[in-house]
This record gives structure tokens, C-alpha cells and sequence, in this order.
């Protein structure tokens, strides 16, 4: 299964792996945005821990989500 990643990443143009890599590095800000807003508790955010909670779940789902699209995305081109 991973080796067939990797064989479709080589197959890629330098566009589409360009694109392929901004998309990982924005799934890896939004994940950590949201783990900053959950777990830093001096971050100067005015709201409850009830909601700086609720925002940091909301980003980390739509982290997943943008990947998971991405990749569902990638996988239908290559059908």
C-alpha cells in the first residue's frame, strides 16, 4: 500500500507534487493551530475553555476533512 503511494507520487508532475506538499503542510497547520487553541491555555484567546475547546476540535475535523478530500481527490484523477 505504501509503495503504491510512493510509485504514484513519482508518477506526478512538478505541479501536482507541489500542490501535493502544500497540502500536507496546510493539514499540519491547521492540526496544530488546533492543538495550540486546546492545550495552551495562556494563549491570549478571551473566550471560555468550553469554546477555545470547540474550536480547537472544529479545526482539527476540518484539518481531517481537507486531507481526506485531498486524497479522495488525487485517488479519482488516477482512476
Amino acid at each position: 500500500m505504501f509503495s503504491e503511494y510512493i510509485d504514484n507520487f513519482k508518477k506526478k508532475s512538478l505541479k501536482e507534487r507541489f500542490l501535493l506538499v502544500i497540502g500536507i503542510l496546510f493539514f499540519l497547520i491547521y492540526l496544530t493551530i488546533g492543538l495550540t487553541i486546546i492545550f495552551w491555555k495562556k494563549l491570549p484567546l478571551n473566550m471560555p475553555d468550553s469554546y477555545r475547546t470547540a474550536l480547537g476540535i472544529v479545526m482539527i475535523v476540518y484539518a481531517f476533512l481537507r486531507f481526506l478530500r485531498f486524497f479522495n481527490k488525487d485517488k479519482i484523477q488516477n482512476d
